[in-house]
């Protein structure tokens, strides 16, 4: 399998969505949030009668939107009305029209588990959107990262240095100095807490379960309702729950390197791959069985996930199946 290179040109997949029929699909999503939010009163309900009237096209859209809203657990109103409402959305309608279809259709790190995910991610002091990556430069000197779709918090004080990392994933660069060392540089999650021993790691967390990763230095890693610790070091990764502390393991190759805007993949199989990569994209972005298996090698730039997609339908027998903007399905070509 060759080096994919996601800066190559052109594209072998099949047609995309016409800009009719995606404007019709972005409306049909904002009538389901509507309809879900618990604010939807009769005027609401003729208007919306009325859309769906004007065309077989809109009754076909609205059946198609209403049925994959099925698939998924629905966003409730009081998480679904707050994006219609948040004053940046209304500034951006391309923004809020991504922001409102992937509320409904996938299940990101923001939505996904939003029973188990504090009510804080959404407020949380750093946050990041669907694709969106930020640096931020701490107090003491350390450097932190958020990836797509995370939420922390930062509390500094005499006696420690915090970071509640309430979604996502982020990666930390402790500073150094006398100063630094006096205060205990900590991590919570929902599972636990991990404390930086002089160090630069990664921590990605789901809504059962934290993932460590030790780039350089050592952590030390205490589950929620463990009294026992482990120190990982540098090279090494473990998975742990609130009760259960799994076992260190080798890192595997290119974690972190989102930070400078790359996903790295070697020999890794496109169905793992096209997960990785639906994080970085609103709605949904699935793999057909029938090409899971097939094995993907490179390092593909973050910026446009649709020239990613483009690379692997040029390198490998597969195509790119647009239903909509925001349902799209790798599959054999």
């Amino acid at each position: 399998m060759s080096y994919l290179d996601a800066g190559a040109s052109g594209v072998n997949s099949t047609r995309t969505p016409e800009p009719q029929q995606t404007q019709l699909v972005d409306e049909a999503v904002k009538w389901l949030v509507l309809m879900h939010s618990g604010r939807f009163n009769e005027a609401d309900a003729q208007r919306c009668a009325h859309w769906r009237g004007q065309s077989s096209e809109h009754q076909r859209v609205w059946e198609s939107v209403e049925k994959l809203n099925r698939q998924f657990e629905s966003v409730p109103g009081s998480l679904a009305m707050p994006v219609l409402n948040r004053p940046r959305v209304s500034e951006n309608r391309r923004m809020m029209l991504k922001t409102i279809a992937l509320a409904i259709t996938a299940p990101s790190a923001m939505w996904l588990g939003y029973r188990a995910i504090p009510w804080d991610s959404l407020n949380a002091q750093y946050r990041t959107g669907t694709g969106e990556r930020r640096d931020v430069a701490l107090a003491d000197g350390s450097q932190l990262s958020l990836n797509t779709s995370s939420a922390v918090d930062v509390v500094f004080d005499a006696r420690q240095r915090l970071v509640l990392q309430r979604s996502g994933e982020i990666h930390i660069q402790t500073a150094h100095g006398p100063q630094a060392g006096a205060r205990p540089f900590v991590v919570k999650t929902q599972q636990g807490s991990l404390q930086a021993l002089g160090t630069r790691f990664v921590v990605r967390c789901t809504p059962d379960r934290t993932r460590l990763t030790v780039l350089d230095g050592a952590v030390q890693v205490r589950p929620l309702h463990w009294s026992e610790t482990q120190i990982v070091p540098a090279g090494q990764e473990l998975d742990f729950s609130a009760d259960r502390l799994g076992a260190k393991v080798p890192a595997l190759p290119g974690v972190g390197q989102w930070v400078q805007g790359v996903l790295y993949a070697e020999q890794m199989r496109l169905a793992d791959f096209v997960a990785e990569l639906a994080r970085y994209r609103p709605g949904i972005l699935r793999c057909d069985s029938s090409v899971a298996d097939i094995p993907v090698s490179g390092a593909f730039q973050l910026n446009n996930t649709d020239r990613i997609l483009e690379a692997l339908a040029q390198t490998l027998p597969v195509q790119i199946q647009f239903r909509t903007r925001y349902w799209v399905t790798v599959a054999a070509r």
